[in-house]
């Protein structure tokens, strides 16, 4: 069974994706250099961020550790791979015929 993948990763790993979104989009538009200067600290610390918590999991498998260090797309990547096996766990496993 794969472990869950805590709250604060997934948080981390949207920033990441989020914040490089909002940078490129800048960056190709009207590239404005206080979203820049905001963005650029806040893609770094949200991608050191899920590359650490992502290292620190015990139950990790080697891949998610492997995909939490790519640049961008990686903390998704990495929560993929946490993620249960199961989609929906709040379905019973048993259904009781009346």
């Amino acid at each position: 069974m794969r472990p869950r993948s805590p709250r604060h990763l997934r948080i981390a790993a949207h920033t990441e994706l989020i914040s490089l979104i909002v940078m490129l989009a800048n960056v190709f538009t009207v590239h404005l250099k206080p979203v820049s200067s905001l963005m650029g600290p806040t893609h770094g610390c949200a991608y050191l961020f899920v590359v650490i918590a992502t290292w620190r999991l015990e139950d990790a498998p080697t891949v998610a550790k492997v995909l939490a260090v790519v640049p961008g797309a990686g903390g998704l990547l990495a929560l993929r791979r946490l993620a249960p096996a199961d989609p929906d766990p709040a379905q019973p496993k048993e259904v009781i015929q009346s």
